[in-house]
């Protein structure tokens, strides 16, 4: 593996899926793969599960990790082209990543969307000049458009939980629903964008459940069957994947919605005993009920364990392309 930024990365998303559940057997297999070389972890916004698992990961493989909080901890950064730099940026991206380049054997960035300029965000314009500059293997710990780590974590979680679907004698593949949920400020697409991306490459029935006018952008969702109605939707799903996102159309925008689409246990009756999902952190009480996110259902925390594993994996991979 060469860079690992979106699951067209990935040749073999089921091999990986069985290397990482390896991982997670016996997690310090690996402990001299990453001696003598560094990952460079940069984070532009905010981190708990994406900082903390991506630490344990290098430090599992025997990295040297340096961690750079640059939206508190840098030199404020300009990213445009051609910008005469005679006001608050003090330092260029392309300057900064040079540097990176001399420090670190691989770079790991996380940049969220800006959710201002759906024309910057659809090109990722932060992460486009990581892929750009570095002369290093770039790892996305999250981007404007896509979360890959947490989507490869989630296709290790339903793996796990499989045995379930299969002790209901259910002659079908797994039905996996990701639902829209409240929140009371805009949210980026790049979780949803890139659950719909990796579902399609798993061997499940696929569907997303969201309110008229937050339809996620196409490129992503493709020919996934979007259904406006979360009853609907919510039948007979064996995995149900709880987020919220902002319009894609009306960029940023938040239409009204009347109906009450947050997670209850009343709504997962519905369901064929439905394992429920969710990336955190989560507005409890909003997107979803206490009752389930601490209820039996719940494979939340489990998720946020298989981050660790997600990271280790790819990075793992990441080594052996550098080693070879």
């Amino acid at each position: 593996m060469k860079k690992f930024t979106s699951v067209s990365d990935v040749s073999n998303l089921q091999q990986i899926i069985k290397k990482a559940l390896e991982i997670k057997e016996n997690p310090l297999l690996e402990t001299d793969k990453g001696k003598g070389k560094t990952i460079g972890l940069v984070f532009l916004n905010s981190s708990l599960r994406t900082r903390l698992s991506s630490q344990i990961a290098a430090q599992n493989l025997g990295l040297n990790i340096l961690t750079l909080n640059a939206a508190q901890e840098a030199w404020n950064l300009e990213f445009a082209d051609g910008a005469v730099m005679n006001g608050d940026t003090v330092e260029h991206i392309k300057d900064a990543i040079e540097v990176l380049n001399q420090y670190c054997d691989i770079i790991a960035v996380r940049c969220f969307a800006g959710m201002k300029s759906k024309e910057d965000d659809v090109n990722e314009s932060i992460l486009s000049q990581f892929e750009q500059h570095a002369k290093v293997p770039v790892i996305s710990l999250e981007s404007a458009t896509r979360h890959p780590l947490q989507s490869l974590a989630d296709c290790i979680t339903i793996t796990e939980n499989l045995g379930h679907f299969d002790k209901l004698s259910v002659n079908r593949k797994p039905k996996v629903v990701l639902t829209w949920a409240p929140h009371i400020k805009p949210i980026a697409h790049a979780v949803g964008n890139s659950f719909a991306e990796w579902m399609q490459e798993m061997d499940v029935e696929f569907v997303i459940a969201n309110p008229e006018g937050y339809d996620l952008d196409k490129n992503f969702t493709k020919d996934v069957k979007v259904i406006h109605n979360q009853d609907e939707a919510l039948k007979d799903a064996d995995f149900i994947y709880v987020k919220n996102w902002s319009s894609f159309d009306d960029y940023a925008a938040m239409p009204e919605v009347k109906e009450n689409w947050m997670l209850t246990n009343e709504k997962l009756t519905n369901t064929n005993q439905g394992k429920v999902m969710h990336c955190l952190p989560v507005r409890r009480n909003v997107e979803l009920s206490d009752e389930v996110m601490d209820g039996e259902n719940s494979i939340i925390y489990q998720q946020a364990k298989n981050r660790i594993f997600s990271a280790q994996a790819v990075f793992s991979e990441i080594l052996d392309e550098l080693n070879s």
